[in-house]
């Protein structure tokens, strides 16, 4: 029997029907000494990104023998050594299409809550303040938006711009695409300088690095709005609240960070700051769809 360990949880019914299609799942949580003796017993990891998959667990995998594949249940996969994964003869997969309107619903709403004050307003009212004056947002209509990072979500961000009346340029390492007319391709440094919303759905730059820090920031428009719903590590928060401080950026929506869970208090509190706590994927239709998928993931993979 095909031995799985979600150990970050999963959908139930994905599971319901994994064991009855005949695997062995186990949704415990693991952690060091137990997880590193729990991977050399199973033939299939499912993690999503609070489990890191590092060259050290994944040597010990190796040593079990058994571990023929790794599935990150979302988009990304930086959260696993894939390459040095794929070098010792293990498998690494992703569950790309499942969470991509989630994620791009939520970039609009944090655009909306910045625009709008929503976030901020919703707390100060419940401590009697009436910030009516303070709280004169902008109108999303009519302003550029800038896509850095046309994939699967980028691309059904704009969609959904398009149809709040927004302009759309984008930029992708791998563009310009065939795509509509009405998105407009940009280098990088032009999208960075002439967009009023920027987004960005990226990883992490060359040698970790950040994508967007304070040389980016300073050539942006004043008063430009930023969200990351990607990475964390993608935007340099230091930076950030540098030029939040400064006025440089009207607001700033972040979904993911250097640290998870938040730690940074200067992120935390600034008032001009829309957070979430990394829930990109965190819709029950979202979560349904990624439980399918890595369905189909195993199914398809020949042990």
């Amino acid at each position: 029997m095909i031995r799985i360990l979600a150990n970050d949880g999963m959908d139930k019914s994905a599971a319901e029907q994994l064991i009855k299609l005949g695997y062995d799942v186990d949704l415990s949580k693991y952690e060091g000494d137990a997880l590193i003796d729990k991977i050399k017993n199973i033939e299939v990891l499912i993690v999503r990104s609070a489990t890191k998959v590092r060259k050290d667990l994944i040597d010990e995998a190796v040593k079990g023998g058994t571990l023929k594949l790794i599935i990150r249940a979302g988009v990304g996969i930086d959260n696993i050594d894939h390459i040095y994964a794929k070098e010792q003869g293990i498998d690494v997969q992703n569950t790309p299409k499942s969470s991509s309107l989630a994620v791009a619903e939520l970039a609009i709403g944090h655009m909306f809550s910045l625009a709008r004050f929503i976030g901020i307003s919703n707390h100060t009212i419940r401590n009697n303040e009436w910030n009516k004056k303070e709280y004169t947002g902008t109108e999303i209509t009519g302003k550029t938006l800038g896509i850095v990072g046309f994939g699967r979500i980028g691309r059904e961000i704009g969609k959904r711009a398009i149809g709040l009346g927004m302009n759309v340029q984008y930029y992708d390492l791998f563009g310009p695409f065939e795509v509509e007319d009405a998105y407009k391709w940009s280098t990088f440094e032009e999208l960075i300088k002439t967009s009023d919303f920027i987004t960005l759905h990226v990883p992490k730059g060359k040698d970790d690095s950040a994508v967007i820090g304070a040389k980016e920031m300073e050539m942006m428009k004043d008063g430009v709005y930023l969200i990351n719903t990607s990475r964390g590590g993608v935007i340099d928060e230091d930076a950030l609240v540098e030029y939040l401080d400064k006025g440089k950026l009207a607001g700033v929506a972040l979904d993911v960070f250097d640290v998870e869970p938040l730690k940074n208090e200067k992120i935390m509190k600034h008032p001009r700051i829309s957070l979430t706590p990394h829930v990109g994927a965190s819709t029950k239709e979202a979560q349904k769809r990624i439980g399918e998928e890595t369905i189909q993931v195993i199914e398809n993979f020949k042990f």
